[in-house]
């Protein structure tokens, strides 16, 4: 992906100063980037060119990238002239595979996989975010580091071998933005404690030691039929062995077995998510779970693999650096701009690994402004409001400036 987006040495910034707004060619340059990246999306560890055109950019505007890190990651760190806290960006920036279904001149060119969720947004707004900060450094009061990961789509996720790397260990507080087409372009979401449901992949495997005819399915083990009487047993559990008052759900994307229309396989499996919001609930349902597995492979006299995958814990928002997200919102925006949000999402975010070990605050940003930009995260014609990218890259240059000016510290404990 050698980048056909212009990376100019001088924008018409008035100072070296931040002054709350960003030029207009500014913005378009990221927008640019944005659409570039969009045009060209690539899977998780599998992001070579978007991670050099990351290195590209930030590295002709006079910043040091250290990486790869867990193959494709990156990182910058940005240091003032005196000493402070040492605080942090995350961005992710791999692809869903998924085939785009918009027509726009930007769509992508990669087919079977494209930026449904908005990383190619957020990874602009990373790249924005350091550019203008090393622009600024002077009036940093500590060290900035925004980081890039890749595979956030991925299980296991990409903030596994990117915490290893030890990306946050000088970190004493993390950022992190996702945007939101349920949001109107100028707001911004600022959820309160719990931010997300645990989620938890699952996989189901039933084998049989022989395959058997369709006319006669009381003559072999029917591993297709067992799969999809254990499947609705899973469905059935949620409010039914847990207490409805507590969100929980199981969906499954994939499911397969045979390769005739006419012969019972002797193997079928499935596979999806568990999501939930209440950690005895997960811990409960799994075990609920693999043993229904047991019980099954039992009566039926067939062989099933209950398998779980690491999964992720729940993101937990620091109530101190949300204070700090909503006053920085209402200063550039107005308070309308600030939205509470106190029901959590049943989507996870890879975010959460790294807030076992520092504390964070994950903000969502609306890029709803018309029927094309209301499409969810995850859909074929998901797509943004451009003009969000510049929003947040001014609403998180004051939130790091105002974080470091206020001395925020957050070392002796999580408020």
């Amino acid at each position: 992906m050698s980048s056909s987006v212009v990376a100019p040495e001088f924008f018409s910034f008035t100072n070296s100063h931040f002054n709350g707004q960003l030029p207009v060619d500014f913005i378009d340059y990221l927008i640019g980037l944005r659409r570039h990246l969009h045009r060209n999306p690539e899977i998780g560890y599998q992001e070579f060119k978007t991670s050099e055109l990351i290195r590209t950019h930030l590295e002709s505007h006079g910043l040091h990238v250290s990486g790869p890190h867990a193959q494709t990651g990156l990182y910058v760190d940005i240091c003032g002239p005196v000493d402070g806290p040492h605080i942090g960006f995350r961005c992710d920036i791999d692809a869903l595979k998924l085939q785009d279904a918009k027509r726009t001149n930007y769509a992508s060119q990669n087919h079977g996989v494209t930026h449904a969720c908005g990383h190619d947004a957020h990874t602009a707004i990373g790249i924005g975010l350091a550019i203008n900060l090393h622009r600024i450094k002077s009036d940093i009061k500590g060290r900035v580091r925004v980081f890039f990961q890749p595979n956030e789509e991925g299980n296991p996720s990409g903030s596994v071998p990117m915490i290893k790397a030890g990306v946050c260990d000088p970190l004493e507080a993390l950022y992190c933005m996702h945007v939101d087409p349920t949001l109107d372009l100028g707001t911004f979401g600022v959820p309160e404690g719990q931010v997300t449901a645990s989620s938890e992949r699952i996989r189901v495997n039933i084998y049989n030691r022989t395959t058997g005819h369709s006319a006669r399915p009381h003559k072999v083990k029917d591993t297709i039929w067992i799969a999809t009487q254990l499947l609705s047993q899973y469905y059935q559990y949620v409010g039914r062995i847990t207490d409805a008052r507590n969100p929980s759900i199981f969906t499954v994307c994939m499911i397969g077995g045979g390769m005739a229309h006419n012969v019972i396989p002797s193997t079928a499996w499935f596979e999806g998510a568990l999501r939930c919001l209440n950690e005895q609930d997960r811990t409960f349902l799994l075990d609920y779970m693999a043993r229904t597995a047991e019980n099954f492979a039992l009566t039926h006299g067939v062989k099933i693999d209950f398998i779980q995958v690491e999964g992720l814990p729940p993101v937990i928002n620091n109530p101190t650096l949300g204070k700090n997200v909503r006053s920085c919102i209402q200063e550039l925006y107005g308070d309308d701009a600030a939205l509470t949000i106190c029901v959590p999402s049943m989507g996870a975010e890879d975010f959460a690994n790294y807030l076992e070990h520092v504390p964070g605050m994950l903000i969502r940003v609306g890029t709803r402004s018309s029927k094309a930009t209301s499409y969810p995260l995850h859909d074929a014609h998901f797509d943004i409001d451009e003009k969000a990218i510049g929003f947040s890259v001014e609403l998180m240059t004051r939130v790091i400036l105002r974080h470091l000016n206020s001395k925020i510290s957050l070392k002796n404990g999580t408020p």
